[in-house]
């Protein structure tokens, strides 16, 4: 009741629509699953281990009464059975819609013997207890029938008391009879379920039969001797030779990658080497014109060494508004001894020869040099 609970609160926080083949499929998330466990912590007891039922007398209920909802201490009890041979996710989708027909249910599963499979069905790769243990660990279900019967018989169906035979609705043939669930039908106590496509016991052998080859090699490389995995002596250096040339030709690919990556590296070298060349050279270019270009710092420089050159070698001209000798004042003269004041004034000098001339500071000087040297 437990697993029912959990089931029926995650129904209640997705919003699911039921496929054709019996696969759910998610619609919008209304909120977060909580954390905690789901399924049961035990696997599935086995109906020859548990205590014997009641004495009351076994009555069936109606498919309305079980699809209404029975109560709690009366689940509705379906059956389902099968090989259950190298247990997959089909058989565990199975018996989830088996667990799922009913609100309250109860589900047995019944698994055949070696000794029948073998002799209605076929080899098997699972033996039968490793098949009965692998299913009272599917969460789904509730109790295991071990040496379930091939055909069910009314006694079986009374002895588990069992309300409904859960099984996919295409005609099962075998032993003697087109369909072994004829009778169960009949008797209005089948509950169909869908199959899971792409996936089956016959098919998963398939695949192993197909890559024999690889499996065979996979095996003997982690350990497995050539006498349990039933394999010539030929045969099993033909494996060898085979495993050493896949180590080479993987050998080969690792190198023929590693020289990709290398290459693709040095590409990616070259490139971005390439682009700093490129950067410095504009950068240099830049440089160069800007310091030797027609307009560049150097002819400035040389212009100005120039015209300093210039102005040491050649001094500047005095300039044009200087007065001339002639424009100067005049130094302060004085009349010679000689000359009274009743005299008339010195007439200009000519170029007669005029005895009265003005003498300046430096004439008279001169003229005391030449007294004194006359003396």
């Amino acid at each position: 009741m437990e697993a029912q609970s959990s089931h029926e609160l995650v129904m209640a926080r997705k919003r699911r629509r039921e496929g054709s083949n019996g696969e759910t499929e998610e619609g919008e998330r209304l909120g977060k699953i909580p954390r905690y466990t789901v399924g049961l912590k035990n696997p599935a007891p086995f109906a020859d281990e548990l205590e014997p039922a009641d004495n009351k007398p076994y009555e069936r209920v109606t498919m309305e009464e079980a699809k209404k909802g029975t109560p709690l201490n009366r689940p509705v009890r379906v059956y389902a059975d099968g090989i259950f041979d190298v247990f997959h996710s089909g058989h565990a989708r199975a018996l989830m819609q088996a667990k799922r027909l009913f609100p309250n249910s109860h589900l047995i599963v019944g698994v055949c013997s070696d000794e029948l499979t073998h002799k209605y069905k076929g080899f098997t790769v699972m033996n039968e207890d490793e098949r009965y243990d692998a299913v009272r660990h599917c969460r789904y279900v509730d109790e295991v029938v071990r040496n379930a019967p091939w055909t069910l018989t009314p006694e079986f169906l009374a002895k588990h008391r069992i309300d409904f035979v859960a099984h996919d609705d295409y005609p099962y043939s075998s032993a003697g009879s087109d369909d072994v669930y004829k009778h169960i039908k009949e008797a209005g106590m089948f509950a169909p379920t869908q199959r899971t496509e792409g996936i089956s016991t016959s098919d998963i052998i398939t695949r192993i039969v197909r890559d024999y080859d690889v499996y065979v090699r996979r095996n003997l490389q982690r350990g497995y001797t050539a006498k349990e995995l039933n394999v010539s002596f030929i045969n099993e250096k033909k494996y060898h030779l085979q495993e050493r040339v896949d180590k080479v030709k993987r050998k080969v690919r690792d190198v023929e990658e590693k020289s990709k990556e290398f290459v693709q590296k040095v590409e990616e070298k070259s490139i971005d080497l390439i682009q700093k060349w490129e950067e410095k050279s504009r950068e240099f270019i830049g440089n160069f014109l800007q310091m030797f270009g027609p307009e560049g710092a150097l002819k400035h420089m040389l212009k100005e060494g120039k015209g300093r050159m210039l102005q040491a070698i050649s001094p500047r001209h005095s300039p044009d508004s200087s007065p001339t000798r002639e424009e100067r004042s005049p130094s302060p003269t004085f009349r010679l001894p000689f000359f009274s004041k009743t005299s008339p004034p010195p007439s200009p000098p000519h170029h007669s020869g005029a005895r009265g001339y003005l003498i300046s500071e430096d004439d008279d000087e001169d003229e005391d040099g030449d007294d004194d040297d006359n003396n």
